[in-house]
């Protein structure tokens, strides 16, 4: 846990770094820019850091010895950039009001239109600032990446980690489309395809950007061996099903306390999940149609929002998606026995496990 806490706050330090050389350049330009600085640096503070850390864990799995361990901070720290204009992205997507238990960026920015009185919409000019919001964190953690891997030693595996965070973000990119597309386009699908749909957004979306991709990226940096690679492949897949299918939970059960985003938002938002289309397995024809009818309202109120819940459970959709998760955590532990991957680092890893899955409600 120390180890995990010294690389958040070296990590954060690097960040931090970053952002103060860009700040001239956008200062430069105008001053009406600074806003986009400021929630850059709101965030990019706090969060679990999860991708980092796996970056990192992957780097350690691989072996490195390097005394050098500024490429790989910037690795990570290029991460959680891309992460933060990921969310920032999928908040405007999802029409999400708060993120982390704040205002999410669109919002904020919303906020500036409301108290200067500008002309026109202030939920358009919320929408498109922070789609450039978004943008910029986006071509920003390229550059930060960049300035990392150009110091690595190894250009062949700096290289490689490229290679590997272009996947990934393409991967991410196509799973966010999947995601709109599930929310739309359910009802025309064939019934007995709904879970396996669901299941491939949680793949492309979330289990291989979250878990598998940092740690390949990572491993790749420090040169990994192709059986390394395979091996952190093997275990990171499963980890971010299970990770996300947690998240599924967490969306329609979590406490607004622990998860900064109100209770049952994902009903809200109409996300067709795997515990969705589990639940659907499990009711009546007449209850599915009502479930169905209510998905997506954004009116939902906390009355209805109860009452939804209840039918979940009561489809015994909980319990499932509880056994998918075990199941998953089961193939990413037994993943790393007699793997080429280095003790310490498999035990970094199991304690990921356990801080990725067992987030309460």
């Amino acid at each position: 846990m120390a180890d995990s806490n010294r690389l958040v706050e070296q990590v954060q330090v690097r960040i931090d770094e970053f952002l103060s050389t860009r700040v001239p350049i956008v200062a430069a330009i105008s001053p009406d820019l600074t806003p986009l600085v400021a929630f850059s640096r709101q965030f990019l503070s706090g969060g679990k850091r999860f991708r980092a850390l796996f970056c990192y864990s992957g780097w350690q799995g691989a072996g490195s010895s390097a005394q050098d361990l500024s490429p790989i901070i910037s690795a990570a720290a290029a991460l959680e950039i891309f992460h933060a204009a990921a969310l920032v992205h999928d908040d405007i997507i999802d029409n999400s009001d708060t993120r982390r238990g704040s205002a999410s960026a669109h919002k904020l920015f919303e906020g500036m239109h409301g108290e200067n009185a500008w002309a026109g919409s202030r939920s358009e000019f919320g929408r498109a600032a922070g789609i450039l919001l978004g943008d910029l964190l986006l071509g920003w953690s390229d550059e930060l990446l960049d300035e990392g891997l150009d110091a690595a030693p190894d250009q062949t595996a700096a290289r490689l980690a490229r290679a590997e965070f272009n996947r990934m973000r393409t991967e991410v990119t196509a799973g966010q489309y999947l995601d709109i597309l599930e929310e739309r386009a359910w009802l025309t699908q064939p019934e007995a395809e709904l879970l396996d749909r669901a299941l491939r957004v949680i793949v492309y979306k979330s289990a291989k950007y979250s878990v598998q991709a940092p740690l390949v990226i990572g491993a790749a940096l420090a040169g990994a061996s192709p059986a390394q690679l395979d091996t952190l492949r093997a275990f990171g897949l499963p980890l971010g099903i299970a990770y996300q299918l947690r998240d599924d939970l967490l969306g329609v059960f979590g406490d607004a306390a622990v998860t900064g985003k109100p209770s049952g938002d994902d009903l809200r938002e109409g996300k067709r999940t795997v515990l969705v289309a589990l639940a659907r397995q499990g009711l009546s024809d007449t209850m599915r149609h009502d479930l169905d009818e209510q998905l997506g309202d954004p009116a939902l109120d906390e009355a209805r929002i109860a009452a939804l819940q209840r039918v979940i459970l009561a489809s015994g959709a909980v319990d499932r998606v509880e056994a998918l998760i075990e199941a998953n955590v089961a193939e990413a532990v037994l993943a790393l026995e007699d793997s080429p991957i280095g003790e310490d680092a498999r035990e970094q890893l199991r304690s990921l496990v356990e801080r990725v899955t067992r987030r309460a409600f």
